[in-house]
């Protein structure tokens, strides 16, 4: 009995080995690009967290931002009620010092301005009703009218933005929260904290304000996100009106 021997040409080899070759092909691919997925996700580093987006227009939401004179009053009669209990005896224990890298954000004690005209400083600081900002993955620009842009990178730890013999400007991140601190000769101290919900649709800025060292004047304004509309248009938040908008240059006559 004859076995039958099948035969394989050098042409039907060459074929087989191609087939192989391309049903092997999509898997090192797949392999390929599950490597270079891998190595491309960025690591998750908790002691250096993603910055929240602060970008948009802001207008003031009167509602729930602090009045100037609401706040001197109350911190007038906690001076008193401390002044009370100092007299009887009764030991007051001071507030906790708040610092941003090497420099102290409320420092009490010393002997400075007056409290009243703390207040009336902030107020006058914190007079914008809108502001801009812009932000990309380098910078944050805090746009505000009349007065000069704050610029901060997103880097982490403290940096120095301005120096002359008019004073300082310090820019850094305490969290989330990305505060500038401004000195001023005759050791004024101003300084601007701003913290945007998670929602990015609500904005805060803590404005501080101390003078040698003295307990300083905090002022609290919540912004709203909004819709600038058309560069043509000036628009200014009222307190009794809400906002209201003029033409910006007058229209050609049609």
């Amino acid at each position: 009995m004859t076995r039958n021997k099948r035969q394989f040409s050098p042409a039907g080899s060459r074929h087989c080995a191609l087939l192989l070759a391309l049903c092997l092909l999509p898997l090192k691919m797949v392999q390929a690009q599950a490597d270079r997925s891998a190595d491309s996700l960025p690591l998750l580093d908790l002691d250096r967290p993603i910055r929240l987006n602060f970008a948009g227009d802001w207008e003031k939401d009167f509602n729930r931002s602090d009045r100037w004179e609401d706040e001197l009053s109350r911190l007038l009669t906690i001076r008193q009620e401390r002044a009370a209990q100092q007299r009887s005896g009764v030991t007051v224990r001071n507030l906790p010092r708040a610092s941003l890298g090497n420099l102290n954000l409320n420092s009490l004690g010393g002997r400075g301005t007056s409290i009243v005209n703390l207040a009336r400083l902030a107020e006058y600081v914190s007079r914008q009703t809108t502001l801009r900002i812009k932000q990309d993955r380098n910078e944050v620009s805090i746009e505000r009218r009349g007065e000069a842009s704050l610029i901060c990178t997103v880097d982490h730890g403290l940096r120095e933005t301005f120096s002359s013999e008019h004073g300082k400007e310090y820019c850094g991140w305490d969290g989330q929260q990305l505060v500038f601190i401004i000195n001023l000769p005759d050791q004024l101290q101003i300084s601007h904290r701003f913290d945007v919900a998670a929602a990015g649709d609500k904005l805060r800025l803590v404005t501080s304000i101390s003078h040698k060292g003295s307990a300083p004047f905090n002022l609290i304004q919540a912004f709203n996100r909004y819709d600038a509309g058309a560069d043509n248009l000036n628009c200014v938040l009222t307190v009794t009106r809400g906002r209201v908008c003029s033409q910006a240059t007058p229209l050609a006559d049609e």
